[in-house]
């Protein structure tokens, strides 16, 4: 290392190496002082860990990238240092540092950085307790991150369930006004031709339509065809205008020609088109009504959904309905489900157990994402309960390519991630094991090949009663 004691008295204005000996200088040996531009990064998130920093000069600004935003995680300052968490986790750089101004960094290299931690321990325990502090800043940093990509998934999901429900409502209120108007029309036409007995008739056979059309059972396209056809031919026959148009209602409701033959009987047949149209108008105006109502009944499930996936209006720890969770879950997912079948094998005798719902629902969320993820919009995706002993198991299926093998032991590590930098924060898996293990006192594991990963989650139906409530308030 070129001019070792001039570097060693700039590092000894760093509070790090403060308490440097002069029998400890040669822990900096192999590191080198080299000048960065402003713009210019130092270390990139993602890429693989190479070296240990410290800024003797300038300022240097940390970022997080989260889809496709940047995110300041922290401006440093001369001083600081930064790159041990990457190297002690043996993770990518979980961070981008980049120069706000022009910089004079020091770098030592991976090999040179260990040997600092072994012959210096004033050194290293500063290191140790100020990667501490950052990985828990960071981590609760990521898992608020978390939090809102679970509910940016709800709303997404939300937004797209919410989306048909709601324009069918719009489309079938538009259609409503002019069925209404049209059922005005013929009723004042009708008041000019129709004595109060042949009313009394008319009111009566469409009592009888409304009561066949709410029990009739929905038959083939072809059937529904034919019938269509030969009630269009009858009103052709009887001169009744435009009677295609309301073939389709008519058979809808289950009516056939000697059913209309028994109308006609009962009216002046110069009224008959007049009296189909009302009766048509009528029938429409119900399915209408009908069409709103089941709509209207869809976007209140939707929202009980919500209310289920987040666990609104509801203490923390609770019983909570497995089930209930994972299709509540399920539902919020639901957009980026619609070419994968989701096999579901439920035991529904399972008993309800003692958790925290929106935290659970955290776990189904980060765990059913990633089966989503490892089929690519196609396969299949197998959700599992059953009892054991004393414990719900909930299971995770999928049949995609599967975790490899050099990779299994590291998957519950903190900030490690196979997805691209900025698509997962590494810590999904982290979150869920906690929640699980921490906060319900579970177990979950996996066990992977080509074609066949599997997540398992053992909660206890009650927690350990030594623990007690107070261990879930270690979860947030």
């Amino acid at each position: 290392m070129k001019d070792t004691q001039a570097i060693l008295q700039k590092l000894r204005q760093v509070p790090l190496f403060a308490q440097l000996t002069d029998n400890e200088s040669s822990c900096i040996e192999g590191g080198e002082e080299i000048g960065v531009k402003a713009g210019e990064e130092v270390a990139t998130e993602g890429e693989q860990v190479e070296c240990f920093f410290v800024l003797l000069e300038g300022e240097m600004r940390v970022l997080k990238k989260y889809g496709n935003q940047e995110i300041v995680l922290a401006v440093h300052k001369a001083g600081a240092f930064f790159g041990e968490v990457s190297l002690l986790l043996d993770v990518p750089y979980v961070a981008t540092f980049r120069a706000l101004q022009p910089c004079r960094v020091f770098r030592l290299k991976k090999d040179p950085f260990w040997k600092l931690l072994g012959t210096c321990p004033s050194v290293a325990s500063q290191i140790l307790r100020t990667m501490a502090a950052r990985l828990r800043g960071l981590e609760g940093f990521s898992s608020q991150r978390e939090k809102l990509v679970s509910l940016g998934t709800m709303a997404a999901g939300l937004a797209h369930e919410l989306n048909n429900p709601a324009a069918a409502a719009r489309r079938t209120a538009g259609h409503l006004r002019e069925t209404t108007h049209n059922l005005q029309d013929f009723a004042c036409t009708l008041n000019q031709q129709l004595t109060h007995e042949q009313w009394g008739i008319l009111v009566n056979h469409s009592q009888d339509a409304l009561d066949r059309a709410s029990h009739s059972v929905p038959t083939d396209v072809m059937n529904q065809s034919d019938r269509e056809e030969a009630l269009a031919q009858w009103l052709e026959n009887h001169g009744v205008a435009d009677g295609w148009k309301l073939a389709p209602t008519l058979a809808g409701a289950d009516l056939d020609q000697a059913w209309l033959d028994t109308l006609a009987a009962g009216v002046p047949s110069a009224a008959l088109t007049d009296v189909l149209g009302w009766l048509e108008a009528r029938l429409a105006l119900n399915s209408l009504l009908e069409q709103i109502e089941q709509s209207t009944t869809r976007i209140e499930d939707l929202v009980k959904t919500v209310k289920a996936y987040s666990y609104m209006d509801k203490t923390a720890l609770q019983p909570v309905d497995i089930h209930e969770g994972l299709e509540s879950t399920l539902t919020m997912l639901c957009h980026r489900l619609k070419n994968i079948r989701v096999v579901r094998e439920y035991d529904r005798t399972i008993p309800r157990i003692m958790g925290r719902g929106s935290e659970l629902n955290q776990v189904w969320t980060n765990l059913i994402g990633n089966a989503i993820d490892a089929v690519s919009d196609e396969g299949r995706i197998w959700v599992r309960t059953k009892l054991e002993d004393n414990s719900v198991m909930v299971e995770i299926a999928d049949d995609g390519a599967g975790i490899s093998p050099e990779i299994q032991p590291r998957i519950f590590e903190p900030f490690f991630t196979t997805k691209a930098v900025g698509s997962g924060t590494g810590l999904g898996l982290l979150i869920s094991y906690r929640i699980v293990a921490d906060g319900h006192h579970g177990e979950i594991e996996f066990e992977s090949k080509p074609g066949d990963t599997r997540f398992l989650v053992r909660l206890p139906i009650t927690p350990p009663v030594e623990k007690g409530a107070a261990a879930f308030l270690g979860v947030s």
